[in-house]
């Protein structure tokens, strides 16, 4: 029901007053400057009115669900099956075939999830139009009480509770989903239990008769060659047989500092005699702190300071800390002369380079008073 009459805007104009469903929207010309029309009429679904479509909407979402876990599955497979260097030619491209094959399973699996949600809403959830009055921003209580109500209204809608075969299949589809994701985490990168620790960032490409080389161009270092106060940076010469990834993640680890100094006016403890050459000694470059690579190097005062927090290193003294942040002193790599004079490693860094972890071990780091 409905009505009509004149009324004049506060400028005076005339204006009609449609009186709705029991709500005045002509009085309140800002809010509602147009009368109400109303509700279009409804037109009912195909499935709204014949069994024999909501069933078939009702199998056609199933089956999309359902299709779900065998591509997760399929992902599971491609990524423990598939050779890793397999690749496909699509044209002029050219791919790593296990990663079309993850692409394509997990894709098509969410695609399925969203077409099957989206024909479940159109075909088979409640059909029919509504209309509500815009509301203040907060809720009241009771309006609170309500929107509860509407969702147990919109459960019951759904016809999840009367098709429980939708609700299964699509849970099914969503926990399927999280098979693929389990494995990928394990592509992170190894587990790092204690053996994988041991092979990885707790060793270095160090190894007995590794002679010490400058960095960039691979030079071997005498020791009668280098003066008192110089300090080389450098690497081990078979650093050089690696390359890519492995080349980087080994150069990472194993990056040293030579410096000789006067063996007058340094500490050298009984336990590391044998791991200098006549005041020559090499130590980690890399800071304990958090990584940082180490050079800046004074002389006078035979202390190495680290650029990025000032972590101050005495490897005058067993390369203890002096200042900064950092808890350890740096590493010390055991060295000694081959035959023709050249510095060689004695043996790999005895603790971890670079900074700490939680499962390292401190025990083994030299503190200051060691002998």
């Amino acid at each position: 029901m409905s009505d009509t009459r004149g009324e004049t805007d506060p400028q005076g104009k005339e204006l009609a007053t449609a009186t709705q469903g029991g709500v005045d929207t002509g009085r309140d010309w800002p809010r509602y400057p147009v009368p109400d029309p109303g509700l279009e009429e409804h037109h009912p679904r195909l499935t709204d009115v014949d069994p024999k479509a909501a069933d078939r909407a009702t199998r056609q979402v199933a089956a999309m669900f359902g299709l779900v876990p065998v591509l997760a599955i399929a992902f599971v497979v491609i990524y423990f099956a598939m050779p890793r260097d397999m690749y496909v030619n699509f044209g002029p491209l050219h791919a790593n075939a296990q990663h079309v094959g993850l692409g394509l399973t997990a894709g098509f699996a969410i695609l399925l999830i969203g077409i099957g949600a989206i024909q479940w809403s159109r075909q088979i959830m409640a059909n029919h139009e509504i209309s509500d009055e815009r509301h203040p921003l907060q809720s009241s209580e009771e309006d609170r009480k309500d929107t509860i109500a509407q969702v147990n209204t919109g459960i019951d809608e759904s016809a999840i509770t009367r098709r429980k075969v939708l609700g299964r299949s699509l849970a099914g589809a969503l926990g399927a989903l999280g098979l693929p994701a389990l494995v990928v985490l394990a592509d992170l990168g190894p587990w790092p239990v204690a053996a994988t620790r041991k092979e990885t960032i707790m060793k270095t490409i160090w190894a007995e008769g590794v002679k010490l080389v400058q960095d960039v161009s691979y030079t071997p270092i005498k020791a009668s060659d280098m003066r008192i106060g110089q300090l080389i940076n450098g690497q081990p010469e078979n650093l050089q047989e690696l390359h890519g990834a492995e080349f980087q993640q080994a150069k990472a680890k194993s990056s040293i500092v030579i410096v000789r100094m006067d063996p007058n006016r340094i500490k050298i403890p009984e336990s590391r005699r044998d791991w200098q050459v006549g005041g020559i000694l090499c130590y980690s470059k890399i800071c304990t702190h958090v990584g940082c690579p180490i050079s800046l190097w004074e002389d006078q005062t035979h202390h190495l300071l680290c650029p990025c927090h000032q972590s101050t290193f005495d490897l005058g003294d067993s390369g203890i800390v002096v200042f900064g942040p950092a808890a350890r002193a740096l590493p010390q790599l055991p060295i000694t002369t081959d035959a023709e004079g050249y510095l060689i490693a004695r043996s790999d860094f005895t603790v971890p380079v670079g900074p700490s972890f939680f499962e390292r071990d401190s025990h083994g780091d030299f503190q200051k008073g060691d002998n």
